[in-house]
């Protein structure tokens, strides 16, 4: 089993951010895998299932913290599962990549985002894979502007923005069946 987790903030006021650019990749998962609708449990939405039927079993956990609190979501629901962090899948934006580049990574550091932070928190570490979308960065390291910019908006056009949804899903579903190949190891950084 693989657990997917898609990071946003509850709420319409959060929806359709870049921010929550997680969520619809989760979204986007269920709905391409059939999935049931998701229950409350550990904090957060969640529902489990098959990528297809014989395939890989999974569960999408869409935490309904604040993004800076996730691992407080994503952690009871790890240890519940009983997976080992290299199982974890998190799916969350990044300004760090041009907008619409799509990068898999295992480990590394939460490079200001919170939302790791927190995970990294209530993992008990790291070593969970990041599904990283690009959502490109504002012109101002200044924490205000930059928090201003992933908690607003798109301004490129909705089509890009479904494009990149689906580049991270196609990605995501890569992982998965890397992760679940018997005997197998995934690449560790690799680009979509």
């Amino acid at each position: 089993m693989v657990l997917v987790v898609g990071l946003g903030n509850p709420g319409g006021k959060y929806a359709a951010t870049r921010h929550n650019i997680g969520f619809e990749i989760a979204a986007e998962l269920t709905r391409r895998w059939g999935l049931p609708r998701a229950k409350e449990k550990y904090r957060g939405l969640i529902t489990a299932g098959r990528i297809r039927p014989g395939g890989p079993r999974v569960t999408v956990l869409l935490p309904q913290t604040y993004m800076n609190d996730s691992g407080d979501s994503v952690g009871p629901a790890r240890g519940a599962l009983r997976l080992p962090l290299e199982r974890v899948v998190v799916c969350h934006d990044e300004i760090d990549l041009p907008f619409g580049d799509v990068r898999a990574k295992l480990g590394g550091g939460v490079g200001g985002h919170n939302g790791l932070r927190s995970l990294k928190r209530g993992l008990g570490g790291g070593d969970f894979w990041r599904l990283r979308a690009g959502v490109g960065r504002p012109d101002s390291t200044d924490p205000e502007v930059v928090s201003a910019y992933v908690l607003g908006r798109f301004r490129e056009p909705a089509g890009e923005v479904r494009a990149l949804v689906e580049r991270a899903a196609d990605r995501a579903e890569e992982l998965v069946e890397e992760l679940t190949a018997a005997g197998e190891d995934p690449i560790g950084e690799a680009s979509g």
